[in-house]
């Protein structure tokens, strides 16, 4: 066999088994973002803002405390990427969570999870190969998508501005992972992760105000569920993904983060009553087994990182 056979091979290689449990406790803690977010009561910016603030301080204390000298030291390219992945950030939280206003939470998730089709397109347009495979999932990605949003709009033409809201969160992102990219390089997890969450912030704060989104005057109901929602998809989830990616392939991991399409859909039934429509299903079948086409072609640049829903 082949150098080349082997790494794919080895890209789709069964986890070991304790990997396999933290997988599912990691995707069943992100399946919980969309329905979190949907079941509050508070304005989607201001969602954003306080989840990016909660993330951000909180992940930003520990950098302080464990990796102070890094943080201080940054060089000026990797604060410069690490600032622009905050920006895209925010503006992808900017998008996804009103996103929920509109559209159902099985119609959301599922569109901003096609983040691996918009990192394999930066990806070509920066000049990397995109193997035939991908071009195969792209495409069957992208027929999802437009059965998604015409059933969507058939049956409430509002929905489809959060599908094109939610669309717009997958692109930015897939830009946020590529500035990402860059950034990582350099820079560890926490800071990285700290330094972005409160630029993402930050860049959300003049929306809100703009916006007359408030801040503060929100029920206690709603506040547990920030804290859950920061505990749960942001902090929990995402460092379990973190952790199992230093044992598990990429490849692997992207495609059991996929199951939050399904993960979140069953919990917004089951929690808030919002039972998809039969005719969805081809859909979102379609936009699932596209996603595992362009995953399992094994772009790495792809791969980076999970959508931070």
């Amino acid at each position: 066999m082949t150098e080349a056979g082997e790494v794919r091979a080895n890209a789709v290689s069964r986890p070991p088994g304790t990997d396999i449990a933290l997988m599912a406790v990691a995707v069943t803690a992100i399946s919980t973002s969309g329905p979190i977010i949907a079941a509050m009561a508070a304005p989607a910016l201001a969602i954003a803002f306080w989840r990016g603030v909660f993330g951000g301080g909180l992940t930003l204390l520990w950098a302080l405390v464990r990796q102070r000298a890094e943080l201080f030291a940054l060089s000026g390219s990797s604060r410069r990427w690490t600032v622009i992945a905050g920006l895209l950030l925010g503006a992808h939280f900017a998008t996804w969570v009103p996103s929920l206003r509109f559209t159902s939470v099985a119609a959301s998730t599922a569109l901003v999870a096609t983040q691996p089709v918009w990192a394999a397109l930066m990806a070509r347009a920066q000049g990397a190969h995109v193997a035939r495979q991908a071009w195969v999932g792209i495409g069957v990605s992208l027929l999802g998508i437009l059965v998604l949003t015409g059933i969507d709009f058939s049956i409430n033409p509002m929905a489809l501005v959060g599908d094109l809201l939610a669309l717009a969160g997958a692109v930015l992102a897939a830009a946020y992972v590529t500035a990402g990219e860059k950034a990582r390089q350099t820079v560890s997890t926490p800071v990285y992760t700290g330094v972005a969450y409160v630029v993402s912030s930050l860049a959300i704060l003049p929306l809100c105000l703009l916006l007359g989104a408030s801040l503060t005057g929100y029920s206690a109901r709603d506040w547990w569920l920030l804290v859950a929602l920061t505990a749960g998809a942001q902090l929990l989830g995402h460092t379990l993904i973190n952790r199992v990616l230093k044992t598990t392939s990429a490849t692997v991991t992207s495609l059991a983060i996929l199951f939050e399409m399904p993960g979140a859909t069953l919990i917004a039934a089951v929690w808030l009553g919002q039972v998809p429509p039969l005719a969805i299903l081809p859909a979102l079948v379609l936009l699932f087994a596209g996603l595992v086409l362009v995953i399992r072609s094994g772009d790495r640049r792809v791969l980076s990182e999970s959508p931070p829903v």
